[in-house]
């Protein structure tokens, strides 16, 4: 459930978006192509560190392996 102070959040979103006016961003062009490409490879190449970083961690160990000869006692079915 949503706590009231985020609910009246979300009520007051609309009106303060209203009062922005269409043409407050001034200095904000169209971004240029080379701009626009090289953001976009910055983007792709911080994607693939973070899935490496991941992929590397989350990597399954090797252990070493268990002796199935060993009888335990908390492990009547053995043996």
């Amino acid at each position: 459930m949503a706590s009231p102070d985020n609910v009246l959040f979300l009520l007051l979103l609309p009106v303060a978006a209203a009062q922005i006016t269409a043409g407050s961003c001034s200095g904000c062009g169209p971004l240029s192509l080379p701009l626009l490409a090289g953001l976009v490879a910055a983007d792709a190449v911080v994607s693939l560190l973070i899935v490496a970083v991941v992929f590397v961690c989350m990597r399954p160990r090797s252990r070493p392996t268990q002796e199935d000869g060993k009888i335990y006692i908390n492990m009547p079915a053995r043996g």
